[in-house]
């Protein structure tokens, strides 16, 4: 990257953030601090109204916009890439608001950029395989609100369906964060009602309102640091596993491999070995019963029985 280019990236990632260090600027483009301090006085003598915080990092004076910024052929294909995932991995709301951004990106494409995505536009698919929920039990279009209370620090009332008890409950809860995981998405609260975090899925949310009442974001962890703590605070994986497999199967067992708790793999000729760690083999033998003889359990005894046990289960029930 030029040093023009790498100019304009500054200032576009300045502005992408209330405060930025010069240490972020480095790592993002690879350059020395001293290059960063360079390239920011330049930006500075150049007549943009950069501030900075000792200790802090650099800022752009309020009130000062780039002017509408053109985007690659490269760029445009991602942001399209990122549009396909949205309709697929997003809920209704935050499937509207992409759509409206979408439209203003493609505004300011030059005509060559949406002659290329016009092309792209039927060569890109997500394909989200899973059950579908009835859009009359759960509207599953309350991402925005959730943001929107995430920003502000508002606290929420939800109806929620609890998938374990069957029953719907009215809750308020402050929310620290959300993130997708295994097709869902899921929000970490203070649950009021429970006093206590609870983690629920975005999609079993019958109905929810914003609160006019606020709560101080300090009193929470953030939430990577929940998720932190709620991995340490996992039960230990004292069951220690190896097997032995095909190696033509990998192809089909990779995808679910790191769930069970991969620790080693090691190719032997036409045979891989593999090592797990786990502190349960209930659902990781009725995994493997799936695979048939292309798998081999090495170690624990234990395990061994609890296959012939599955296979002797098995057997008898179709006989």
């Amino acid at each position: 990257m030029n040093r023009i280019d790498r100019l304009t990236a500054i200032l576009i990632q300045l502005q992408g953030k209330k405060i930025v260090k010069a240490a972020e600027i480095s790592e993002r483009f690879n350059i020395s601090l001293r290059t960063v301090y360079r390239d920011v006085k330049a930006l500075q003598e150049a007549g943009v109204p950069i501030g900075a915080e000792a200790g802090t990092g650099y800022y752009i004076v309020d009130g000062y916009h780039l002017p509408p910024v053109m985007f690659s052929k490269e760029e445009a294909a991602a942001l399209l890439t990122g549009e396909k995932l949205m309709e697929q991995f997003s809920d209704h709301s935050n499937r509207k608001q992409f759509g409206f951004a979408m439209e203003k990106i493609r505004s300011v494409l030059r005509g060559s950029e949406k002659d290329y995505l016009e092309s792209l536009e039927e060569n890109i698919a997500v394909i989200r395989n899973g059950p579908t929920v009835s859009e009359d039990s759960f509207p599953n279009r309350f991402l925005s609100d959730i943001q929107q209370a995430l920003g502000h620090q508002q606290i929420i009332s939800i109806e929620y369906f609890s998938l374990g008890e069957e029953v719907n409950t009215r809750r308020e809860a402050e929310p620290i964060g959300i993130f997708h995981d295994n097709h869902n998405w899921h929000l970490i609260a203070w649950c009021r009602l429970r006093q206590g975090y609870r983690d629920f899925r975005v999609d079993r949310i019958r109905k929810l309102s914003l609160s006019s009442s606020y709560f101080k974001k300090d009193k929470h962890p953030s939430l990577q640091q929940y998720l932190e703590q709620r991995r340490s605070n996992a039960p230990e994986k004292t069951l220690l596993v190896r097997i032995e497999v095909d190696k033509e199967m990998m192809r089909y067992m990779r995808q679910q491999l790191y769930y069970f708790g991969l620790m080693k793999e090691v190719a032997k000729d036409d045979k891989v070995e593999l090592t797990f760690l786990m502190c349960s083999f209930q659902y990781f033998s009725r995994w493997l019963v799936m695979y048939g003889n292309t798998v081999k359990v090495l170690e624990p005894e234990p395990l061994k029985t609890t296959m012939r046990e599955l296979v002797t289960e098995l057997k008898d029930h179709y006989l």
